[in-house]
């Protein structure tokens, strides 16, 4: 007859860590109900195992000591140990246990239940890792360390932290194995307090520089955002190895302090896959796209000590979509796909973000496909969503989170702000305000700033503007710039100065250095004729030091990015840019374009708003790209501002008279022109 072990399992309530439990040391679980003790008995000769035969041998070694006559209690910890950690080891482990109670051991002393905690705690099964735990009577050291190792291990950093505090309470002593998983919990609940508390017991116990607690608490400074306690600590370590300094330059990195990472990454005598990769996600990170690429090609050259694994290919992915560098995207992907990693679901994820973000859509959905359906996490789906949403592809956001919805995935908040953009920049008001109302209701997500946000834009968009401001007047947090900013955006797409004054108004005070909202009010003061407004802020602009940010466009040929400023004149191809453009737009006119010169608002002459309209960044992006790409090239450009309205009717039919698809990614969406019309259907 087969063993089962009895246990009943128990859902833990989550008490939230306040202050006052921070600072105490007797805050205790609550004791769940016994577990049952009626177990039947297995011979050993018929325990199940499906691991290869060297293990099988192992483990056959350590069950034969249990065929003497009763065995020794002593007997059953190497084979709890040997279990731990072991992949599909847990049926294997109740059965053992159940064979340890019909025994006669039916209540482990803590020597032998540190053991079986932690097998039960490395099987995921940390309800009976609780049980056990806390039934065992005179608990030790190693006991607690098994379960709070077990409690880190499994995410559980808050558990983590108050199982600590009462294992405080009892005197009993923590050691190098305890302050690590302490130290981690700590970081990820960003608690300096208790982690400085726990510094500081580490180094009465004269731990502190003990290599694992060491690092452990580097790691935590840096994570708490206390890079300068972290580099002390690390500057009075006498032994260091590499992740103490990998723990450091990533502190740095993501402090911005490029140099120092840089430093400390050069004297490093020896480094590891995460050494390289800190590095080329720090750049990424701080948008050194050219220094994370150039480190990224080290890695792969022949006499390179590390080479590239999948989390190095998922932080370089970024710094391709920052720059628009699609073929060294492809590059990317090629390698990964020679070095075995096509198949991983982490790395598609990621190629899906850095084909969308660069304009290929198509690319971008195969390596979705690509994913099998029960690897698509909630990451995969949220990734495909916010790419068709930032296309402008509002039907194909929301069939993707139907879909995401019928595979049994939760959506989360990222996924709501996805789907609120697709529909917003697609018209679906109806849709995006049913998603939205449903937000709590149906989907258990509470709107944050962000959802109100993108309903503010999907009114405003529509033409709904009042709609929209009574959204932001009954909203229950503060409004803030996001909210404001959608709202002044509508204001001067539907020409409603009165609502527009209250929303910019707003800005002034939450963004008093945004040059762009005094830009967008002085021009809806301009479209209405009143000149002396326009005058003021002006001059109030002038007087802050403040400057309009300068339109900018930059385009990818033969791997190289090519930027231009509006009026841009430095190029060395200027000449023959200006002449295309000069002749452009006799060419379009035939064919139906009219100048919009509302998007020149200085009062000037009708035949100089044409002349500056012809030289904004986009169009000299284009012209350039027309000059140095065959016929059928598809031409990619990128605006740092949204694209105005006559260079958005002006590259339609650029896209015609010439027969290309113009890509241009403008700092609210895509827009895919070809044949005349652009995907956005001129609504955006």
């Amino acid at each position: 007859m087969q063993l089962r072990l009895g246990f009943a399992t128990s859902s833990s309530v989550s008490v939230p860590l306040t202050r006052q439990t921070q600072n105490s040391f007797a805050t205790l679980l609550p004791p769940p109900p016994p577990p049952p003790t009626t177990a039947s008995s297995l011979p050993l000769q018929q325990l199940k195992w499906s691991h290869p035969n060297s293990i099988k041998l192992n483990l056959r070694t350590l069950l034969d000591t249990l065929e003497q006559n009763p065995p020794h209690i002593l007997s059953y910890a190497p084979i709890f140990q040997f279990l731990t950690g072991t992949t599909n080891s847990l049926k294997l482990g109740q059965q053992v246990h159940a064979h340890m109670t019909v025994r006669g051991f039916q209540l482990p002393n803590a020597f032998i239940g540190s053991k079986m905690v932690a097998m039960y705690a490395s099987s995921g099964d940390i309800d009976s890792a609780i049980l056990l735990f806390d039934r065992i009577e005179n608990p030790s050291s190693l006991l607690y360390n098994s379960i709070i190792r077990g409690y880190t291990r499994l995410g559980y950093y808050e558990k983590t932290i108050r199982i600590y505090l009462q294992m405080r309470s009892q005197c009993l002593r923590p050691d190098n194995f305890t302050f690590p998983f302490v130290l981690k919990s700590c970081a990820e609940f960003s608690f300096v307090h208790i982690g400085k508390c726990v510094h500081g017991q580490s180094l009465k116990m004269g731990l502190e520089f003990d290599l694992y607690v060491g690092t452990s608490l580097i790691d935590m400074y840096v994570k708490c955002g206390e890079i300068n306690d972290a580099h002390k600590l690390f500057n009075k370590m006498s032994v260091r190895d590499v992740s103490s300094w990998n723990a450091l330059i990533a502190g740095y990195m993501k402090n911005g302090v490029v140099q120092v990472a840089e430093d400390l990454f050069g004297r490093m005598s020896k480094r590891n896959i995460v050494s390289w990769t800190t590095m080329i996600s720090g750049y990424t990170q701080n948008g050194l796209v050219d220094q994370a690429l150039n480190l990224f090609e080290e890695m792969q050259r022949q006499d390179s000590e590390v080479k590239p694994n999948w989390v190095t290919i998922m932080s370089v992915l970024p710094a391709c979509t920052h720059s628009a560098t699609l073929e060294q995207g492809r590059g990317i992907h090629k390698y990964a796909s020679e070095i075995g990693l096509g198949s991983n679901s982490s790395v598609q994820t990621a190629l899906v973000a850095m084909y969308a973000k660069c304009g290929n859509l198509i690319d971008a959905h195969r390596c979705f496909e690509r994913i099998c359906e029960r690897e698509r996490g909630l990451i995969t789906w949220n990734t495909m969503i916010t790419a068709y949403a930032s296309h402008g592809r509002g039907i194909e956001t929301v069939s993707t989170f139907e879909d995401m919805i019928r595979a049994g995935v939760q959506p989360d908040f990222i996924t709501f702000t996805g789907l609120l953009s697709g529909c917003s920049h697609s018209g679906l008001v109806d849709l995006g305000l049913k998603y939205f109302n449903s937000m709590t209701e149906v989907y258990f997500v509470e709107p944050r700033v962000e959802h109100f946000a993108c309903v503010v834009d999907l009114l405003g968009r529509a033409g709904l503007v009042m709609e929209a401001k009574h959204i932001i007047d009954r909203m229950p947090m503060k409004p803030g710039p996001s909210i404001w900013g959608a709202l002044l955006s509508a204001c001067r797409t539907h020409g409603n100065l009165e609502i527009g004054e209250v929303a910019a108004k707003n800005l002034f005070v939450l963004e008093p250095e945004n040059s762009g909202n005094y830009v967008l009010l002085s021009n809806m003061y301009a479209e209405a004729g009143r000149w002396e407004e326009v005058n003021n802020l002006r001059a109030l602009l002038k007087d802050q030091g403040m400057k309009k940010s300068p339109g900018c466009s930059w385009i990818e040929i033969n791997g190289k990015a090519h930027l231009f400023l509006g009026g841009d004149t430095s190029h060395p191809q200027v000449k023959e840019i200006y002449m295309l453009l000069e002749a452009l737009p006799k060419k379009i006119k035939v064919a139906g374009y009219v100048p919009d010169t509302s998007f020149v608002l200085h009062d000037v002459s009708e035949e100089e708003k044409e002349c500056n309209l012809t030289t904004h960044s986009e169009k000299l992006a284009i012209a350039f790209g027309l000059l140095n790409t065959s016929p059928g090239t598809v031409l990619r450009v990128t605006k740092n501002l949204r694209i105005c309205g006559d260079c958005h009717s002006a590259t339609k039919f650029i896209s015609r008279i010439y027969g290309r698809e113009i890509i241009v990614r403008d700092v609210n969406r895509f827009h895919h022109f070809k044949d005349g019309s652009c995907s956005c259907g001129d609504y955006w």
